[in-house]
């Protein structure tokens, strides 16, 4: 019986997978056209999954041996002897179970010479490659580009690569690499071990593989994608699942990454939850609230990495515009650990779940560091009736204790500036546990965030803006009703964050072009 699998590779007679057949046929024509590229995608985004259907796609044609770096150890890296005897013997290891016949097999082991440094290994190659097509893919290869004895070799390999094209050797016909750093970019991967100044080692700024073509296949699940795989499912299990729905929805929240797909309907299935909105965010709840690598990962890279994280806050709470520019080191780590993704020329957070994960650890320092407050008295009960949460309650609970605070606290540029993470502060106990909210990164500005909370059936809106006169007020409250439109919604709350010396509060209900809108000015 197939299961849903969310830890290592998956294979089609055990586990329910997503139909990636176009992603292959993409992959296939660069190593048809013997390229050589990385395969470079953040944690657990299905890596090796691909590079095994990819390989299970040329066996017919070509001689194809899949390696790892990954458990190798230090040692095999520690000279070059032992790194060419290592990788001699892994590739000998992959050749027993590739579609190379026993001649093969026998041609790479009776090589006479012993293969103890890179001039033995590259006639080896030679040798073995010449008269037939080799395919090399390497999993975990960023595992090793903190040695220079790897680099040597990919150096090995272009300087093969860059004969072979003018007739002056026989050498792999395409190689893969497969990892969450791009190889192309050995600084980036240094930098983020901390090696602020290499001084001597500078060079291994420069990478040996700038042969390697553009990788440019979208590797996240589309819904069509996702909905291949649960067609699978329901034929097995019979569950009346709006197929197409489902997926979608489960699209919506993961951005299309792999295993949180995965893991969003292994959830559902283990836990006897249903396949609908209601089955899918709280299997989103466990999931958020859950101890995993992935999200370990999320609060270990913010708490050590300072100018990362002013970066993720300053794009996901202050709502501040950020180009997607590669070149800049930190917009590039956050894409390499998927983080966020380019949409427009400009970087967004990549998926729901990790605003809503990135948000709470904001939220979290926020409290740690003295910086958030809650309604003296107020409880989470106070604003759920009858099982249904009351947003108009909680804005106006808060809208009167933050006036309380601006108006005795010593740090009123904190509130100016920072007005959005006190909301969230004070919005996240009273939800938690039987609802959650995302941040609509599309929307979000230093003008303007859109909240969209979801507590149980319900749904609320929520934009809060800083106020810039009458005029952006009336624009505000257009962006919103175009908002609600969107999501189908009838009624929107504005939370207007007003820091002149003469404003005007406000906490009503307003019809906005036959919306329900409840305006709070603070």
């Amino acid at each position: 019986m197939r299961h849903f699998n969310v830890t290592g590779v998956c294979t089609p007679s055990q586990d329910y997978m997503a139909d990636i057949t176009d992603k292959i046929v993409q992959m296939r024509a660069m190593v048809d056209a013997g390229a050589y590229f990385t395969v470079n995608r953040a944690r657990q985004y299905g890596k090796t999954t691909v590079l095994q259907a990819l390989k299970n796609s040329l066996y017919k044609d070509y001689i194809v041996s899949g390696i790892s770096f990954e458990g190798l150890g230090g040692m095999a890296f520690s000279d070059e002897s032992r790194f060419c005897l290592a990788f001699d013997a892994l590739f000998a290891k992959s050749l027993r179970f590739s579609s190379a016949d026993s001649n093969a097999v026998r041609k790479w082991n009776a090589y006479e010479k012993k293969t103890e440094n890179f001039m033995s290994l590259s006639e080896k190659i030679t040798d073995f490659c010449a008269g037939q097509n080799v395919v090399l893919l390497v999993d975990e290869a960023d595992q090793a580009t903190n040695y220079q004895v790897f680099l040597h070799f990919l150096g090995m390999l272009r300087e093969k690569y860059q004969a072979r094209k003018i007739g002056e050797d026989f050498t792999f016909y395409s190689v893969v690499l497969a990892g969450v750093y791009d190889v192309k970019n050995i600084k980036l991967r240094l930098i983020e071990q901390g090696y602020s100044s290499l001084g001597d080692g500078e060079a291994k700024f420069n990478s040996p593989w700038n042969i390697a073509a553009d990788f440019r296949v979208d590797l996240s699940l589309s819904a069509e994608e996702i909905r291949s795989m649960l067609s699978a499912y329901e034929a097995d299990h019979h569950r009346d699942m709006d197929v197409s729905k489902t997926a979608f929805r489960i699209r919506e929240y993961t951005g299309g990454y792999p295993s949180l797909v995965s893991r969003i309907c292994q959830v559902i299935d283990t836990c006897g939850l249903e396949w609908n909105d209601a089955g899918i965010q709280a299997a989103v709840k466990t999931i958020l609230m859950e101890k995993n690598t992935l999200f370990d990962d999320i609060s270990h890279h913010l708490e050590n990495k300072p100018a990362l994280r002013s970066f993720m806050y300053e794009l996901l709470i202050l709502g501040q515009q950020k180009l997607y520019e590669r070149s800049d080191t930190i917009v590039d780590l956050a894409a390499t650990f998927g983080w966020i993704r380019e949409e427009e020329g400009c970087a967004v957070i990549d998926n729901r779940m990790f605003e809503i994960k990135i948000a709470n650890y904001f939220i979290a320092k926020n409290l740690e560091q003295g910086g958030g407050f809650k309604a003296t008295g107020m409880l989470a009960e106070d604003v759920i009736q009858n099982g249904h949460f009351h947003m108009e309650y909680a804005l106006r609970k808060f809208a009167e204790h933050y006036e309380d605070l601006f108006q005795h606290t010593a740090n009123r540029k904190f509130l100016e500036e920072d007005g959005r993470i006190l909301f969230l502060t004070f919005l996240k106990p009273l939800i938690n546990g039987k609802g959650f909210y995302h941040i609509e990164s599309r929307t979000n500005t230093q003008r303007r965030m859109n909240l969209v909370v979801d507590y149980g059936t319900d749904q609320f809106i929520v934009e809060l803006k800083r106020w810039y006169g009458g005029k952006k007020q009336e624009e505000a409250c257009q962006q919103l009703y175009e908002y609600l439109n969107s999501m189908h919604a009838q009624e929107g709350y504005l939370l207007t964050f007003d820091f002149r010396q003469k404003k005007q509060r406000k906490a009503e209900w307003i019809n906005y072009k036959g919306k329900r809108i409840f305006e709070v000015v603070v």
